[in-house]
């Protein structure tokens, strides 16, 4: 096995474990900056439904890859391996460690062991979806789907309506099955990755997110969101919190329905983290009880 004087420690887990605290008290200890791995937490104006770290936080270290992007801007766990594959040679020549933070499971993957070389997404093809799904919704994408990729068809979430599109995305814009670029192997990295996971009894963890859900009411949420609704049809948006307080501005849902919604969605989805993570052997887990 390569031997490297530079390490990568990814600390991970599920959303409200507490990776934030550790991952500031351990870039301080280190003296090294942490890069953010929030597929939310990129964006602009988005701080208070994500859970981003404070300015506070921010002024303590110095963080990349938080609230970099604008709402409109397409994203990808792809590009997102570019774009720190790319920071982590700058960082690596002035720090011997750097950490990167977030429980965006695909971006993780992407940034070490790499993502398949997808092709770029001709814009024509993608505003012509994102159209379509506006006007026909997502059933008739996916029967488009079963017909040009049956065997991703039957593997990808059928309610997962960006990860349909994209698939389609790829089909019309390469002429080829989305599933015909998902064979690559890992990818071999020139520097040493450390993970570290968090993970906590499932009555704490549960706990810790409902509190949060009601702290992040107090701190702002709903007028957040009321500042954002307008862009509410952007893929940035399309996001457990915000999802349902746009119910409750559209008039649909009454506001403690929503909150208790936004608490049970936030449950589901540390699940699906964990059953995620738990996958992965190089994992070293830490379990935290404060």
């Amino acid at each position: 096995m390569a031997s490297y004087d530079k390490e990568l420690v990814v600390i991970l887990g599920p959303t409200a474990v507490g990776k934030t605290k550790l991952a500031l008290e351990k870039a301080e200890e280190w003296g090294c900056p942490i890069i953010g791995c929030d597929s939310r937490q990129i964006y602009k104006g988005m701080s208070i439904g994500t859970a981003a770290p404070t300015p506070e936080e921010l002024a303590r270290v110095k963080h990349y890859m938080v609230g970099v992007l604008e709402l409109e801007d397409y994203y990808s766990a792809a590009r997102y391996e570019e774009d720190v594959i790319k920071l982590l040679d700058e960082l690596f020549k002035s720090h011997r460690r750097v950490i990167l933070s977030g429980g965006s499971m695909m971006y993780i993957d992407a940034v070490c062991n790499g993502i398949d070389d997808i092709p770029t997404i001709d814009d024509e093809v993608r505003d012509t979806l994102k159209q379509r799904l506006a006007t026909e919704g997502l059933s008739p994408l996916l029967a488009e789907l079963r017909l040009l990729d049956p065997e991703h068809y039957n593997r990808v979430d059928h309610r997962n309506t960006r990860r349909v599109v994209h698939a389609l995305e790829v089909c019309y814009t390469s002429g080829k099955p989305y599933s015909s670029f998902l064979v690559a192997g890992k990818k071999e990295r020139p520097f040493k990755i450390t993970k570290i996971g968090l993970r906590r009894e499932r009555d704490d963890l549960f706990k810790r997110i409902n509190k949060r859900v009601d702290m992040m009411m107090e701190q702002g949420f709903m007028e957040e969101a009321k500042r954002l609704y307008p862009y509410r049809h952007l893929n940035s948006l399309n996001t457990v919190g915000y999802k349902e307080l746009f119910q409750v501005i559209s008039g649909e849902w009454p506001l403690e329905m929503a909150v208790e919604r936004i608490k049970k969605n936030t449950r589901v989805y540390a699940k699906k983290q964990m059953t995620w993570f738990n996958k992965d052997a190089e994992i070293a887990w830490t379990n935290l009880t404060t």
